[in-house]
This record gives structure tokens, C-alpha cells and sequence, in this order.
């Protein structure tokens, strides 16, 4: 399979900041396979209304109207992958079952409650833990809740290592997983958020972690040509997975 990658506008500073990152971590054999990207991503339910299904019989005008939303529904999506595996997906929802915003407050508990769970069930030691700069994510009492888990091993803002602000596509769950997942689930035009959960579920759960392998090493190779394009833009990547 071949993914097309869009080309990167990377700032001057944005690639010291991406050398400099990378030079701080690289004393961990291997880093590039023992780094945890996590990122959240919408998917968006695109249901219709068969019109024939719908009519009104009557001599005068009822003036009926419908209300519908203004966007259709949603599930918020949360995962964290490295070179062996990936955890999750965690769906951000309230009890009944409806998307809710991620804050800080849920962000922590997914975390405490689901996160740090499963990453216990894998045989993993001394993994690093990436995260972008949201504002849930940097919050003291969440950097501090990661910092008891990952020490020095966090990579984020705020963090013992900081990630490079406004560096879009540089995480594998950018420039691969999502795109991918969105590329399987609507197959079949999900209709309920269920099954379009059931379809998110069953995706991730289906990638192999040979693919997980050839991603990340198409990473270590991004950030190569990110740091020789020192502020230029980037020719488009082609990564053979």
C-alpha cells in the first residue's frame, strides 16, 4: 500500500526545535520505537433522511417543520501508539452515551482510568509519552499526573522535553492512523454512533504491528527530511508500507 504524504511548511525554528527535542531523547536505545504518540481526532457520523419515508397527508397546509441539527453527530476519539502496539481507542462520552468536549478534568480521568490500565497490560519499560500542546493536555494537574507515571520520558509541553508547537502531521496518528481508520470505517454508512464506534473498534484492532513498525520508521525518515528542509517546503513523501 502506498500513503501519499501532503507536503510540510516547517518554520526555521520549528526544525531546531525538532533537532533539538531529537537530541535530548536519542540516548534512549532505539527511541524512535519506544515513543508513545497520542492524539484525539472527531469522526463525524454523515447519516441522510430517505425523503420517501417522510410524507404528509392533509387538505391544508399543516405547516409542519422538523428541527435537525446543525451538525451531525460526532464521536471524540482518543489513542496512543508506538512501534508494538496501540492503546485504544477511548471515546470521550458522557452516561448516556453522547460525545462530550475533552477538558482537562476528562482528560485526566481517561488517563487514570483507562490509559495507565493498559498500558500496564503490555511488557513495556521506559517508554516515552508524546502529546501535542492542547490546553487539557498541559493543564499542572495533568503534566504532573504523566510526570508520576513517565518521569523525564515526557514529551510535551511543559514537559522535560517539549514538543514543537504548531508541527502539524509530524505524529504518526496524523499523518497515518486517522486517515487510515476514516479510510475503512464509512464503508458500510454507519447510521448510529454505535456502529460507527463498533467499525472505529474493529479497524484499529485489525492493524498489525508490522504495519505499526514500517510507520515508524517512515517517522524517523520524516524528521530527517524536516530538519534538512531547515524552513523550506517539503517535496511530497511517498512511504510504502
Amino acid at each position: 500500500m502506498l500513503l501519499l504524504m501532503p507536503p510540510d511548511w516547517q518554520c526555521h525554528t520549528e526544525a531546531q526545535e525538532i533537532s533539538r527535542a531529537q537530541n535530548e531523547i536519542a540516548v534512549v536505545p532505539d527511541f524512535h520505537k519506544r515513543i508513545l504518540f497520542s492524539d484525539e481526532a472527531h469522526f463525524w457520523l454523515n447519516g441522510y433522511v430517505n425523503k420517501q419515508n417522510c410524507r404528509i397527508w392533509s387538505e391544508a397546509n399543516p405547516q409542519v417543520y422538523v428541527e435537525t441539527p446543525l451538525h451531525p453527530e460526532k464521536l471524540t476519539v482518543w489513542c496512543t501508539l508506538w512501534a508494538g502496539a496501540i492503546i485504544g481507542p477511548y471515546f470521550f462520552k458522557n452516561d448516556e452515551g453522547h460525545n462530550v468536549t475533552v477538558n482537562g478534568d476528562r482528560c485526566r480521568a481517561m488517563i487514570t482510568n483507562f490509559f495507565i490500565p493498559e498500558l500496564n497490560n503490555h511488557e513495556v519499560q521506559e517508554l516515552l509519552f508524546q502529546q501535542d500542546g492542547a490546553t487539557c493536555h498541559t493543564a499542572r494537574a495533568t503534566i504532573d499526573l504523566l510526570k508520576g507515571t513517565f518521569g523525564d520520558r515526557l514529551i510535551s509541553r511543559f514537559g522535560p522535553v517539549n514538543w514543537p508547537p504548531r508541527s502539524c502531521d509530524l505524529t504518526p496518528l496524523d499523518y497515518f492512523l486517522w486517515g487510515y481508520v476514516k479510510s475503512l470505517v464509512y464503508a458500510d454508512k454507519p447510521q448510529t454512533r454505535d456502529h460507527l464506534e463498533d467499525n472505529i473498534r474493529f479497524v484499529i484492532a485489525d492493524i498489525r504491528p508490522q504495519m505499526l513498525e514500517k510507520v515508524i520508521e517512515n517517522w524517523s525518515s520524516r524528521l530527517d527530511y524536516i530538519r534538512a528542509s531547515r524552513g523550506s517546503p517539503m517535496p511530497e513523501i511517498i512511504f510504502k508500507m
